[in-house]
């Protein structure tokens, strides 16, 4: 039964039977497709439909008929609103079961790539507190779900928490997350009431003003801490905000802040202005320190960074006098990881403040068979780059989500060597590149590794060998 409403048309009774990408749930209702937030399959529920299409529609919870037995109550009190980790209410061996077929289907459908071995999901050994990195938006004005907007709400409190979902100037205030090891909750709430109660500006992303922008943390396993503000001006308040975080949490390692003028968030791009402690942190992976500086990109869950890389040096197979090219090496972390199990490594990255990372890793970990070369990987592979560094036995790609850029792919296809090791956060891209790869390399195992628990991301790794 359908239903017209103002905020779109209404379906009653809807039964959700599977799962579709994305971390939604699906169920039909004549001959559509209709994808659902916050379902699961076995739920009954009443929708409201917000996008409609020929064949198929998205839709949001209103009322649930049934719930599925094996639901979970989440553990956040912000699941419903924050849109982070959908799957909260899925037990955990549930969606690793899921990731694992998504897998199999993206690479079997859309690449039409067989696969000679499917090798069993590494799930996380926590599902919760994962990350050592989590980012923070200050809004002057939090944002309030319609059906529990009330006078109280109505105030305009300013906010401090995470970007809701697909909307940039819409911050929902988090109290409480379940992603990250203490003292994160502390140190937020700290920033929070102190901003408040000395009347601080937070940043109206509309207008383009306010005080206070960003906060960016690192905790890792080492125990030390990394804190990175951002302010949109440079005025007299930063400093005793600064002191205030010193002094209250003695646990942070290294404290510092930038100016962001510009209308965009990003971090990568501004000056960084070291405040106290170190102007960086060091974590251990294996066996492996890493030195992070608040700009440096490094697997935010350093656990399962662990198994990942275990899972690549197997596929690799190295005896020791291989020539292993890492392409899109960023900070240089795998090549460093491998570095002790082959002749030589070459790392190439297009940013060079990465390069500059993977180059004073390696050297903290007196790493000297590895070689960081900043080029734009699209034009990398030349035939005077593999007279330079030597053909590669080994290649390891891991490109970001949009994947390898064609020329890539053919420079593969020319350089042949005898094993790629294809390691992918996107299994439609990486099923597109491995179809353009095919007909000289076949596809040995595959491997999916969950990064990321009650979302639908993930990272595969593929094992290619010459035909």
């Amino acid at each position: 039964m359908t239903k017209r409403n103002k905020g779109g048309f209404l379906i009653d009774n809807l039964v959700i039977t599977d799962y579709a990408n994305e971390g939604k749930a699906i169920g039909r209702f004549e001959g559509k497709v209709i994808f659902v937030d916050g379902a699961m399959p076995g739920d009954v529920v009443d929708v409201r439909v917000y996008f409609n299409k020929k064949d198929f529609a998205e839709a949001r919870i209103i009322n649930f008929r049934e719930k599925a037995a094996q639901r979970l109550n989440p553990v956040c009190k912000h699941f419903t609103y924050c849109g982070g980790c959908k799957w909260q209410h899925v037990p955990y061996a549930e969606q690793l079961l899921f990731k694992e077929r998504m897998v199999h289907d993206t690479i079997k459908h859309m690449g039409k790539v067989d696969v000679a071995e499917w090798e069993p999901i590494i799930g996380s050994e926590n599902e919760y507190r994962y990350r050592n990195k989590l980012e923070f938006a200050f809004s002057n004005r939090r944002w309030v779900p319609n059906e529990i907007l009330t006078v109280a709400h109505a105030q305009n409190k300013p906010a401090l928490g995470y970007h809701i979902q697909g909307f940039w100037d819409k911050v929902l205030h988090v109290d409480e997350c379940h992603l990250q090891n203490e003292p994160t909750n502390a140190i937020r709430n700290a920033v929070y009431q102190y901003a408040t109660e000395k009347g601080l500006s937070f940043y109206d992303a509309r207008q383009q003003q306010g005080l206070l922008r960003n906060m960016m943390l690192r905790v890792l396993r080492t125990g030390e801490v990394l804190i990175l503000l951002t302010f949109k001006e440079n005025t007299p308040d930063i400093l005793p905000l600064l002191e205030f975080l010193k002094s209250r949490f003695p646990e942070i390692t290294s404290l510092n802040y930038a100016i962001n003028a510009k209308r965009n968030d990003s971090m990568s791009d501004l000056q960084v202005i070291h405040y106290s402690g170190k102007p960086y942190i060091n974590e251990m992976l294996d066996g492996l320190q890493f030195r992070i500086s608040p700009q440096s990109f490094f697997q935010t869950n350093t656990r399962q960074a662990e198994q990942l890389y275990r899972k690549i040096k197997e596929y690799a197979g190295l005896k020791g006098g291989e020539l292993v090219y890492d392409l899109y090496t960023g900070t240089g972390s795998i090549a460093i990881y491998l570095a002790r199990y082959a002749a030589k490594v070459v790392g190439v990255e297009y940013i060079e403040p990465a390069i500059i990372d993977a180059r004073l890793n390696a050297s903290l970990n007196n790493i000297d068979n590895c070689t960081f070369i900043v080029k734009d990987m699209a034009d990398a592979l030349t035939d005077e780059f593999v007279n330079q560094n030597g053909k590669p036995d080994v290649v390891i790609t891991d490109p970001p989500r949009a994947g390898m850029h064609p020329k890539v792919v053919e420079s593969l296809r020319s350089l042949s060597p005898e094993k790629i090791i294809y390691v992918s956060c996107n299994p439609a891209t990486q099923a597109r590149d491995l179809q353009m790869l095919d007909d000289k390399y076949a596809v040995i195992k595959s491997c999916p590794v969950d990064m990321f628990p009650h979302t639908h991301h993930l990272e595969n790794v593929a094992l290619l060998s010459l035909r």
